[in-house]
Order: C-alpha cells, then sequence, then structure tokens
C-alpha cells in the first residue's frame, strides 16, 4: 500500500487556510500540501467573532496574540450581549469563564439561584467577572499566578476582520511550506473502482493530482456534494433563518469587548466591533420577513455611517451525512452550517481539523477511521445546533408570527429534556466534552426567563446567613477587581493597536 503524501485543500477563506495552518505545523513537512483557490470567487468572510476554544489553536499554531490582534485589527470579547430575546427590553450577558465560586456541596449557581427566588440576590451577571467587565467596557488577560481571584477567571475570545485573518493564516502556512495554486476548478476526476477523488482541474487546464482532498469551498461544497454525491440533512424546521445581509460601519466612541445580538421582528442583528470598523448584520427568515424591510432595518440600526453597500447572503442550515466520504473530507461551510447566534463555525472548523489529525488516514483510508470521525463530528454538529436553538425555543415573545413560530416549535428531544432538568431544580449538565459548559447554558437559560421551580434541595444543608455572606463576598471581589482593569481601548492601545489603515470600500 502506498502512503499518503498529498493532501490537496480546495477553497481557501477562513477554513481553507486554518487547516493549511495547522496542517502544515502539525505534519512538519512531511507532506505535501496545495490549496486551490480562485480570486474570482469571493469568500463569505461575514463572521468576526469567535469563541475561547480558539485560543487552543492559537497556541497550537505557537502565534503570537499581540501580532495576531495587530494583524487582523482584532479586540478581545468576554462575551455576547442578548438583547430583546426573552421579552422586548430584556438585556442579558453570555459571558465566558465562571460564575462565582465553586467548591460547595452543589454549586454555585444553586446556592444563588435559592437567594434569587426569595428576592434576595443580586442579578445572576454581578457573580461573573466576564460578565461585570464587559458591562463597563474593561479588559485585561488572566492572570493565573493570581489563584483564586477572579482576575485568574477571565476567559477571552476575539473579534477579528475574517478576510484579514485568512491573510495571516495564509503567511502563516506559505512560509512552512503550503503551496497556493491560484485557478478556478472546472473537473473534479474520480477513479471508477471507489469514486475517489483523484485529481480536480483547473480552467487552464492545469491537473493538481492528490491522495487525501480537503472541500473547503463553502457553500458550493465542489468536492462533498459536487463530487461524491453526499447528502445533507437540512435543520431549517429548528434554525428557521435562511439570510444574512452584512455591512460594515464606523466605529462607535466605546470600544466593547462583546458582540451584541439584538432581537428583531424575524431573526436579530449582530453587531461586532473592531480596531478599525464595526461589523454588522441581521439574520433573518424570509419566510417571515423580505429583504427589503430586512435591510431597512439593519441601516437604521448602525453605529455610525455605511463603509460599504450592504450583502446577502442566503444559507441552509444543517450538515453532510458524512462529513468524510471517500477520500474527501469536508471542513467548514461544505460540511453544515449552524447561524452565527453563538458564533460556533470558526470552532467547527477547529475541532474538524482536530479529529482529521486524531484519524489522519492511511493510503488504505480504513472504514473504521472515518465512521468514527463521522461519528464525532455529528456529536460536535449536534451540540453547537441545540445550544443555537434554545436561544429561539426559550422566549416569551409572541409579538410577531415568527416568534410564534419558534417558541411553539418541538426540538430535538435532548433539548428538550435538558430545558425540563433546568426548569424542575435548576440542573444543568455537560453531554461528554461538548463545547458549551454548564455555565453557557445557565446563562442562556436564565436569561431567557426559563425559571426553576426550586434549587438543588441539598442547598439547605448551607444556611442562609452563610449564603448570603458568601454572595456578597464573591460580588464585592469582582466589582473590586473590574474596577482596577483598564478599558478595552486602553489594554489594545499598550500592547496590541492595529496599524490604522483605510477601510475597503469606504463610501467617498
Amino acid at each position: 500500500m502506498q502512503p499518503l503524501k498529498d493532501i490537496v485543500i480546495v477553497g481557501g477563506g477562513t477554513a481553507g487556510w486554518m487547516t493549511a495552518a495547522a496542517l502544515s505545523k502539525m505534519l512538519k513537512g512531511q507532506y505535501n500540501i496545495k490549496l486551490v483557490e480562485s480570486d474570482q470567487i469571493a469568500t463569505i468572510g461575514v463572521g468576526e467573532a469567535t469563541i475561547p476554544m480558539i485560543n487552543l489553536f492559537n497556541r497550537m499554531l505557537d502565534l503570537d496574540e499581540d501580532d495576531f490582534m495587530r494583524q487582523t485589527q482584532g479586540t478581545f470579547k468576554l462575551g455576547i450581549e442578548f438583547v430583546n430575546w426573552g421579552r422586548i427590553g430584556d438585556r442579558y450577558v453570555h459571558g465566558f469563564g465562571v460564575i462565582g465560586q465553586d467548591g460547595w456541596t452543589v454549586d454555585f449557581y444553586q446556592h444563588w439561584l435559592q437567594q434569587y427566588l426569595a428576592g434576595k440576590a443580586s442579578a445572576l451577571e454581578h457573580y461573573s467577572i466576564n460578565n461585570v467587565a464587559a458591562m463597563h467596557n474593561k479588559f485585561t488577560r488572566a492572570r493565573p499566578e493570581l489563584g483564586n481571584s477572579p482576575l485568574s477567571q477571565i476567559v477571552h475570545a476575539y473579534q477579528f476582520d475574517a478576510s484579514l485573518y485568512a491573510r495571516f493564516l495564509r503567511n502563516f502556512s506559505e512560509t512552512r511550506g503550503v503551496q497556493r495554486v491560484e485557478g478556478k476548478i472546472t473537473q473534479v476526476r474520480q477513479r471508477d473502482a471507489d469514486n475517489h477523488v483523484t485529481a480536480v482541474v483547473l480552467e487552464n487546464g492545469t491537473v493538481i493530482a492528490g491522495d487525501l482532498f480537503i472541500d473547503c469551498s463553502g457553500f458550493r461544497a465542489l468536492l462533498i456534494e459536487g463530487a461524491m454525491n453526499t447528502p445533507f440533512e437540512d435543520w431549517s424546521h429548528w434554525l428557521p433563518c435562511d439570510t444574512a445581509i452584512a455591512v460594515p460601519c464606523a466605529n462607535a466612541p466605546e470600544l466593547t469587548p462583546y458582540t451584541r445580538a439584538t432581537a428583531h421582528g424575524a431573526g436579530w442583528q449582530w453587531r461586532i466591533p473592531l480596531q478599525h470598523r464595526i461589523g454588522n448584520g441581521h439574520v433573518f427568515s424570509s419566510k417571515f420577513m423580505s429583504a427589503d424591510e430586512a435591510q431597512s432595518i439593519l441601516m437604521n440600526n448602525l453605529d455610525g455611517e455605511a463603509l460599504a453597500e450592504p450583502r446577502t447572503l442566503r444559507f441552509r442550515t444543517g450538515k453532510r451525512s458524512k462529513a468524510w466520504h471517500g477520500n474527501v473530507v469536508s471542513i467548514g461551510l461544505s460540511c453544515g452550517f449552524i447561524e452565527p447566534l453563538e458564533p460556533t463555525s470558526i470552532h467547527l472548523i477547529q475541532m474538524a481539523i482536530a479529529h482529521l489529525i486524531s484519524y489522519f488516514p492511511s493510503g488504505g483510508f480504513e472504514a473504521a477511521d472515518i465512521r468514527q470521525y463521522n461519528r464525532v463530528m455529528d456529536e460536535e454538529y449536534r451540540w453547537a445546533r441545540d445550544f443555537v436553538i434554545l436561544h429561539y425555543k426559550a422566549t416569551e415573545r409572541d409579538d410577531t408570527r415568527f416568534w410564534n413560530y419558534c417558541r411553539q416549535m418541538e426540538v430535538p428531544e435532548d433539548l428538550q429534556h435538558r430545558i425540563d432538568l433546568f426548569r424542575s431544580h435548576g440542573r444543568v449538565f455537560r453531554d461528554g466534552l461538548e463545547l458549551f459548559t454548564q455555565h453557557n447554558w445557565l446563562q442562556v437559560l436564565h436569561g431567557q426567563r426559563v425559571r426553576p421551580r426550586a434549587s438543588h434541595p441539598l442547598v439547605g444543608l448551607t444556611g442562609e446567613a452563610q449564603i448570603d455572606g458568601l454572595l456578597k463576598e464573591v460580588e464585592s471581589v469582582i466589582r473590586n477587581c473590574v474596577g482596577a482593569m483598564p478599558t478595552q481601548a486602553a489594554f489594545i492601545a499598550a500592547h496590541c493597536a492595529a496599524p490604522i489603515i483605510k477601510t475597503e470600500g469606504r463610501k467617498q
């Protein structure tokens, strides 16, 4: 059996260049890696927010965080603010990191819940340093040397320009031997015996042969669908939004360390502050709102001057029945898409790469390896899907047909079980190694008005006076820590300010 040597990545953008960067680093130059992309085909590039798992990817690449931030016009992200989701007028922050200080018989949250249900505790966000810092536009990196201090518990992600991120990773990859091939693919050659892809042919006649093909061609899914005919599982009955309109605008005076998601009549609007601009977009369901109305809502809710014409993107939520089929592995939008409400797209790219390295094939492409890869990727997508569905299902809004549909729809059995379990005694669990922790589920469930009937029965083992004292201490310590932190703008100015650039597409 000939060993696998030639890897061909079809498509650039975030998925393609993340894959190229990771493989060029982890495979230590022992494989030939080519990435084929065409300047004629635009990348999506509307997702600019991340979740903390990206730190693992950056550490794996040995990236310098300050340099990474400068080159991508990045800002730090402590969480997501949700506006108008439970009811119109509601606001809550889903912050990264932990809530309170654990170490008691039951979770900190349960002690807080007992006091909250009795009207004796502050709002939940006061017990998270990420949330309090976000509300005051403060930021600093975690300081592990401080032990149990909340300053050691800060967890951050990033907000960056997706096109600059792809350029940054392209430079990283090419210096480590990845060969970029410019050209539009017009033909895919396959082996008769097993349908494996053997080569792609460019418009100019160039033939790019390979052993392993990685499909990062976006929604076109050139290989996984076009060549391998892999079915797509549609999840739009749970996630009915199918269109996004995106536009950048000028920055606001305050540089906020969080993304904002504001619910509208048939979807929601994102706001992602970068160093040089704000990214905005309106995700909506075309069944419940026209594109003209959606664009009008978006353009009327910008912080400043629009810097380009709005771009419209149609999408379908769901995933491939097989992420890996034959000798083709689909990564990114070609594999599946869950709308960017809790920005999981980059995380799912990251996990696809990590699992590919774990189950990296020999030249024989063993069926057991492929089956296991598909099994773990199914889990990754299902975990992310259910968490996003929760935001739509857990609402009291009844002001539009869209929200009535979402509130009344049946949801996956596992998600309904989580909701029921929380309503009983505020119990939250983590399924295996799923992305979102108990603290993540807790903040969204509580933030969207899902209320437990009672706290954990064992909370009574701790006296009420002791609980009250501990809650006040945690709240006070967090407030004092945040008071000593710099603003995000000041922190970036001191450590990783990007050079001023002319924003592409600025209106004259």
